[in-house]
This record gives structure tokens, C-alpha cells and sequence, in this order.
């Protein structure tokens, strides 16, 4: 199908030689592009938007065939959120969370700290009933409900926002991750230590706390003296070393103490060199080992990260580091690695190496995702190739059997090696009575939202069944067949009905009517002309309307268009006929137009025409010669030259007075004949019309002659004022202060102003109004006194003065002598005499 324009153009051609009164009924059709082939599915890209025709490319593509059911909708299968058989809960991650999520995980599968937990006393959630959420309070509250859930919710993942939210912790902004370890236990140690049983007060101190002794030897007299302390985990320096042996030599091994860091002996009484070590004497059941990789850089001032690998076995002995204890056993077995990913220490992404108490898997817990290794054996696999850059990728070393290595490891948990004996405590922890009704509510809560989510993909799989049914029927009766009664449907409402994404609203036509109340000729290649039987159909399920059928084709809009075309075809021939006729003399009546519109009266006509074609005319409210008149109060010259002054926007209003009659400037319009007159109607069929007799505006000659008559008198009253103060006007003779005229016993003061004014007006006095009033208040202070001194005046002060006081008026004092105002001031009796001015200053 030819384009758009194309079938524009070929839809009109038949005005250039029909007249409007001559158009019959296959012209309208032709204009309406009734007739045009309809377009075959595969023949079209898209679709022909100037052809009503055209059904193809409108969205029909999507349903003729067959479709998946899972089309229908956007819903994920609910049973993606639901937990996996034997696998764990994950967490979500709230934005810059993962590292809590990762201590939250290797705390949960600690089992002792989790039974212990789930023994405190919380009478909220035994009283809570089912009819509301449980919203815990406190940090242990919070963990009890937080470890049930991962223990027996039927969830994929739960939201840990309600802990974090307690802990005051910014979700958008990664912490200090061993930071955080450190006073989440100080914390949850001072929540338990408010328990009644002792058992539970002393339960993060069974778990994870051990001793040491920091043990200084005096060089000089051999006194030793010891610092017991207690430890939750053991700091270690890994920069320059290779596996975790060396860390711990590092931190055990002895320090001198000498120079400025000398030690004070309490036998010597003095400052003596010395020696000082760390002596282990307990270790806990769980021991942390923090890999210290996040390191303060003086050169920078911030932190980095130090990507130093750092070899670790599975089954850690600490009996040759411990004092005194050789005979005992301290094995322990590795439980637990925390990784970070990434190379800044203000960033990147923590997950967590876990091993499953009860079973001996390992497991990678990565917020809302769990992956199970393979054979029992922790895989650290590509977490020590990520985020990586050139320069820090060394080469990785090798590990012995029963070794792992790692450059992004930075905490790792041990667990004392239990001996095999019928009293190892069980592996099986018990959520209680009071916690799993809590949890089974949540499991309610969600199974509930999976029968909901359920119930929304079939109604949506049904609701686009029956749409593609729907579809299937009408498509094939959209078309119309010639000599069948059709009906036009908006191409954008059969689109959006073709569009399963949005809503089917009823069909508006009401855009494509004309001022007539019918199709407007434009609008066609915008819609869509379709059988009677589609129609009938689409209108019963989605209601709308004014319905526009084959009588809905507009006679008056078609015949406007035809008249518009022909005339934008012979205004070229026109304008140089009526260029020719105007340089004529009249021999009988004509018509007046104005200068201006006669100069553009071409551009004019072209752009009624336009409007003529684009239809806007008939909303807007300004028809071609019937522009709105202003009333506004200026004077009546102003208006006459701001009406020529104004874009033309009307043809002939040039000569149209304020008063809506003919223009009394003579000079502004032109004589034309009655041919002239005529062509030029044919464009401007509401252009206001004078003929020759046609009297100007009778207001308009009155309003003139008044201007006049007051010109006269000003004129007259300018030059009486000039010739009896020439010597004010002209600025000569005038009195000083400093030499007073001879036999002048008084000098009257009046602002500067006044005079500024008043000769103005002597000048222009056509143009400015006479001055009525000398205005010597404007030189008085607020008291009512004269505002200067005689000193003042003789020093010139006075205009300086006076501008600062009288802020925007120009007041100067200006002194004149009694012959120079004695015709302006017989009716004003502000003048001040110079001879009081010491009196009323």
C-alpha cells in the first residue's frame, strides 16, 4: 500500500475539477477512502494507517495462533517461594544487608546458642493471639521468632527487617562487619544476663568466651606480673604470612618492651626493659578467628583490604599454643567461613560457608539464595576469582590435604571436636510450643497468599482463554465487504482491545467528530472501517459511541475542503489578476480596503486557508473578519496608530475603527473596484465590508476634533507662559544667592522639579499636560518647616540634601525673584519667601 501522504492526495484529486456545488456521493467516498483495497495479512510490515481498510499489523499477530497459557499473565508461580524439601531458610538482603545475614546464619546453626534462645522467658509471644501479627520487642525476642522461622517456616526466604530495625542499623549503608560481630554479641550477652536462670544469663560466655593473660617480665629483676582477660575471639594479624599457624604463632609470640615503650617495675620502682607475651589458659566451644583484612592505611588515611592468601586446615589443633595444658586435648573442626567478595573494604557482597551440625553438609548461604555443596566438603569455588583486578591476582597456592585457601575468607568458626560417647548431646533442637504456633500462623499467612496468587494466574489464564476465543470470532468479521453497511472504530481502541496488557474501556468516537456532528474527513486514517455484524458486536460487550456508519460521512465538511483546495490552486492566478486591477482607474463605485491587508492579502488567504483545511476554526471563536474589539480608555490617537502598529490577523481590519466603523485615516486604506472586491470575498468571506459612499465613524471624527481643539489651547497657553517667563525658560538672568538683584528685597524657593515640568510642557505642549501646581511641599520637612539652611542654599548642600530626604523626585531648590513667579503662583500659597528661612528651617 502506498504511504500515508500518498492516499492523502489521491483521495482529493478529484477537487481539481469538481465544483463544491457538483459533489455527489461517490466523491464523498472517494474523500472518505471507502474504496480502498483492503490489505492481506503478510502483504504489510505494519499497518496502513491511511487505508480504513487495512486490518493487518494492529495487534491480531498475538492471537491467531496458538498461545502458551503462561501468556495470560505476569504472576510467578508462587511455589518458587516455597521452601525446598531438607534445605534451609534464606534471608533477604534490605538493601546493604548480606553481611548481617551472614552472622545471622552461622549464629542459627550454632546449636547450643539456639536452644538456649528458644528457652528464654517471653510472655508476649506465649499471650499473643492469632487474630494479629506478632511483632516482637526486644533483641532476644527478635532472634527467638527470627531462628523459628528459619527452622520451620515453609517460606523460600524470610525478611529480617523487624531485627535490623531493632538494632538501629542503616540498611542502605554497609558497616564494619567484625565491628558488628562484636557488639552483637556484647549486646545479646547483656539481654540474656537479665534472665532468671543462670543457665541462659551464661550461655554467650559458654559459647564463645575464653582466657588469656597478657604475662610481663622485668629484664632486670625477673619480677613477672600477669593481666587475666577474657576473649570472644581472637584478632589475628595475617599481613606477611601464609596459613593460619603462623597468625597464631604471631599473636602468642614474645614483644619487647624497651625506650620509649618501657615498662614500669613495681620491685625495681623504676621504668626497666622488659618482655611481654600472651599466655592461652581457655578456649570455648566455639572458637572465632578473625582474619584481620580490613587494615587501617596511614598513607591514605582509610581503610583497605589486604588480599593475602591465607591457608587453613579443616581440623585445627591449638594444644601447642595453649599453657601449661599440654596433656590436654584442643581439637577443634572447622564449622563455618565468612567471605567477602570484593576489593575495597567499604564495599562488596558478604556470604557465608556453613556446615550442617546435624548431617556434616556444607552449604553457601548468599542472602535469599542456598546452594548445597557437593560430597561434604566445603567448595569454596569462584569466590576467590571475583572482583579481582589485574594487578592484586596472584597466583593461588597450593593446598595440602585437609587445607583450604583463601584470599576473601576474613572470619573463620571452629568447634571443639566432641568425643564419640553416649552422653554427645543430641543434634536435634526443638522449637517450642509457644514460638511454632507463631510460625505456623506465618505458614498460614504465606499459604494463604499462595492460594491467592494461584487463584489470580487461572483467572488470568481463563480471562485471556476467553479474549483469544473473543478474538479468534471477531477478527474474521472485522472486514467489510463492499456494498454491506459498515461502521468506522477508532484504530487506537481496536489496538489497545488487541492489547491484553490494558484495560478494554468502551469505544470513544467522540474525537472524531466534526463541527457538524459526523465523521471529520482527517480522522479516517485513524480509524478503521468494519462490518456492521463486528460492530454490533464490539458496541454489546463494550458499550460507547456516537456510533459513525456509512450516513456519517460529513457533505458540508467535504464541500468546505473541495472549496479550500481549489482556492489554495488559484490563488497564484488570482493574486497577479487582482495585482493588475488594483493599478486601475475606477470609473464607478468601489470599495474601500486597507493599505495593510491589500499588501497582504496573499499570506492571508493562504493562511485561512490552512485553517479552513485543518478544521480548527470551529472551537476556537474567531471567524475570518470578525475579530474581538477591545474598549479600552486610551486616547483615541494611540488607538489609531497601535492598529497599524498590530499583526494583521483578520483581513480588512486595518480600516475597522475601536468603534467597529470605518477608520477616519484617510491615508491607511485604498479604493478598489467592485471585481477586486469580489475575488477578494471569495477568500474572506467574513471580511468587513465599506463601501464607497460609507461614511467614517462619526465618534471617531468628534473625538478628533476634540484633540484638536485641546491642542489649541495648550499651544495658546505654552507660548502666553514662555513670553512672560522668557528668562525662566531660557535659564538667563538668574538671581544668586551671594548677589541679590539690586532693589530686591525678597527671593521665592520652588523645587527644581516644578520647573523640569513646567518647561516640558512649554516645548511639547501637545504632548505634555500644563503644570497646575508649583508643589513647594515637596521642600518641607515632616514638621511643616523649610528643610534648608541659608548656608545650605549659599553652599550648594541643599540638592544634595534634599535627594537624600525626598528618595526618587527630583527636588532641588531653585530661587527665583518675584517678577518670575508671579504669573504661576496667584493661586498658590506655599511660595516661601528666602528672608524666613532662618526662622523655619
Amino acid at each position: 500500500m502506498a504511504p500515508r501522504l500518498q492516499l492523502e492526495k489521491a483521495a482529493w484529486r478529484w477537487v481539481e475539477s469538481v465544483k463544491p456545488e457538483d459533489i455527489r456521493q461517490e466523491h464523498i467516498e472517494l474523500a472518505y477512502r471507502v474504496n480502498l483495497p483492503a490489505c492481506k495479512r503478510g502483504a504489510c510490515r505494519r499497518n496502513c494507517k491511511g487505508n480504513p481498510n487495512c486490518l493487518v499489523g494492529i495487534g491480531e499477530q498475538a492471537w491467531l495462533g496458538e498461545i502458551d497459557e503462561n501468556a495470560f499473565h505476569n504472576i510467578d508461580d508462587p511455589n518458587s517461594e516455597r521452601r525446598d524439601k531438607n534445605t534451609f531458610v534464606g534471608l533477604t538482603n534490605l538493601g546493604a544487608t548480606c553481611y548481617v545475614n551472614t552472622f545471622l546464619q552461622v549464629w542459627f546453626h550454632n546449636l547450643e546458642l539456639r536452644r538456649s534462645l528458644y528457652q528464654c522467658h517471653n510472655s508476649r509471644a506465649q499471650e499473643h493471639n492469632s487474630e494479629s501479627d506478632y511483632e516482637p520487642q526486644s533483641i532476644c525476642e527478635h532472634l527467638q521468632y527470627l531462628f523459628a522461622l528459619l527452622q520451620n517456616s515453609n517460606r523460600k526466604y524470610i525478611d529480617p527487617s523487624g531485627l535490623v530495625k531493632a538494632l538501629g542499623l542503616d540498611t542502605g549503608q554497609q558497616q564494619d562487619a567484625q565491628e558488628f560481630s562484636k557488639l552483637f554479641l556484647s549486646l545479646l550477652e547483656d539481654t540474656l544476663s537479665k534472665q532468671k536462670s543462670a543457665n541462659l544469663q551464661n550461655v554467650i560466655q559458654r559459647q564463645f568466651c575464653g582466657q588469656f593473660s597478657y604475662v610481663t617480665v622485668c629484664n632486670q629483676c625477673g619480677r613477672s606480673s600477669a593481666l587475666l582477660s577474657k576473649f570472644y575471639e581472637l584478632e589475628l594479624n595475617i599481613q606477611g604470612h601464609k596459613n593460619l599457624n603462623e597468625c597464631v604463632t604471631e599473636f602468642l609470640k614474645e614483644e619487647k618492651l624497651d625506650g620509649e615503650n618501657r615498662y614500669f617495675c613495681e620491685s625495681c620502682q623504676s621504668k626497666q626493659n622488659a618482655t611481654r607475651r600472651i599466655k592461652l589458659h581457655s578456649l570455648p566451644p566455639t572458637l572465632n578467628l578473625q582474619l584481620m583484612r580490613f587494615v587501617f592505611d596511614r598513607q591514605t588515611g582509610h581503610k583497605k583490604k589486604l588480599n593475602t592468601f591465607i591457608s587453613f586446615p579443616e581440623q585445627l589443633d591449638m594444644g601447642p599454643f595453649m599453657e601449661g595444658k599440654q596433656d590436654q586435648k584442643f581439637v577443634y573442626e572447622l564449622s563455618a567461613v565468612l567471605i567477602h567478595r570484593g576489593i575495597s573494604a567499604y564495599s562488596g557482597h558478604y556470604i557465608a560457608h556453613v556446615k550442617d551440625a546435624r548431617t556434616g553438609d556444607w552449604y553457601k548461604f548468599n542472602d535469599e539464595e542456598i546452594e548445597k555443596m557437593e560430597g561434604k566438603k566445603l567448595q569454596l569455588g569462584i569466590e576467590e576469582d571475583i572482583a579481582e583486578t589485574v594487578k592484586s591476582q596472584t597466583r593461588k597456592p597450593k593446598c595440602s590435604k585437609g587445607y583450604h585457601c583463601s584470599r576473601n575468607a576474613y572470619m573463620l568458626v571452629y568447634k571443639v571436636q566432641e568425643e564419640e560417647s553416649s552422653d554427645t548431646p543430641t543434634t536435634n533442637v526443638e522449637v517450642p510450643t509457644f514460638l511454632q504456633r507463631l510460625v505456623d500462623q506465618d505458614n498460614r499467612k504465606f499459604e494463604e497468599w499462595c492460594s491467592e496468587m494461584a487463584d489470580m494466574r487461572k483467572q488470568s489464564v481463563d480471562k485471556g482463554k476467553a479474549k483469544h476465543e473473543e478474538v479468534k470470532e471477531l477478527y474474521e468479521l472485522l472486514p467489510a465487504r463492499d456494498g454491506e453497511p459498515y461502521e468506522f472504530i477508532p484504530l487506537d481502541w481496536l489496538k489497545k482491545w488487541l492489547d491484553d496488557s490494558t484495560a478494554t474501556k468502551e469505544i470513544d468516537t467522540t474525537f472524531f467528530l466534526c463541527s457538524h456532528g459526523k465523521l471529520h474527513p482527517d480522522k479516517v486514517g485513524d480509524s478503521k472501517r468494519v462490518s456492521l455484524q463486528a460492530a454490533q458486536l464490539l458496541y454489546e460487550r463494550y458499550g460507547g459511541g456516537p456510533r459513525l456508519d456509512g450516513s456519517s460521512l460529513c457533505m458540508e465538511c467535504v464541500s468546505q475542503r473541495c472549496r479550500v483546495l481549489r482556492l489554495k490552486n488559484q490563488l497564484n492566478e488570482d493574486f497577479k489578476e487582482i495585482s493588475n486591477l488594483v493599478k486601475r482607474t475606477l470609473s464607478d463605485e468601489g470599495y474601500w480596503v486597507g493599505k495593510a491587508s491589500l499588501r497582504s492579502w496573499r499570506q492571508l488567504a493562504m493562511d485561512q486557508l490552512e485553517e479552513d483545511e485543518q478544521e480548527t476554526k470551529h472551537s476556537n471563536g474567531q471567524t475570518n473578519g470578525q475579530g474581538p474589539h477591545t474598549n479600552n480608555s486610551k486616547d483615541f490617537s494611540s488607538e489609531l496608530s497601535e492598529s497599524n502598529e498590530d499583526e494583521m490577523k483578520t483581513f480588512n481590519e486595518d480600516i475597522v475603527c475601536s468603534h467597529g466603523g470605518l477608520s477616519i485615516l484617510e491615508t491607511e486604506r485604498k479604493l478598489v473596484s467592485s471585481e477586486v472586491w469580489t475575488k477578494l470575498r471569495e477568500y474572506f468571506p467574513k471580511a468587513p465590508e465599506f463601501t464607497k459612499n460609507q461614511e467614517a465613524c462619526q465618534q471617531c471624527l468628534t473625538l478628533e476634533q476634540e484633540e484638536k481643539d485641546n491642542e489649541a489651547v495648550s499651544k495658546m497657553m505654552a507660548l502666553d507662559q514662555k513670553n512672560q517667563l522668557l528668562n525662566l525658560f531660557h535659564e538667563k538672568n538668574r538671581p544668586i544667592l551671594t548677589k541679590w538683584p539690586q532693589g530686591t528685597d525678597v527671593l521665592y524657593i520652588v523645587p527644581l522639579f516644578f520647573v523640569d515640568e513646567w518647561r516640558k510642557f512649554i516645548r511639547r505642549p501637545t504632548k505634555c499636560s500644563p503644570v497646575s501646581n508649583v508643589g513647594n511641599t515637596l521642600l518641607l520637612c515632616p514638621h511643616g518647616g523649610f528643610m534648608f539652611t541659608y548656608d545650605s542654599l549659599i553652599n550648594g548642600d541643599a540638592q544634595h540634601s534634599a535627594l537624600a530626604q525626598r528618595m526618587g523626585r527630583d527636588q532641588q531648590a531653585l530661587h527665583c525673584g518675584p517678577a518670575d513667579l508671579h504669573p504661576l503662583l496667584q493661586s498658590d500659597h506655599t511660595q516661601r519667601p528666602l528672608r524666613s528661612v532662618h526662622n523655619s528651617a
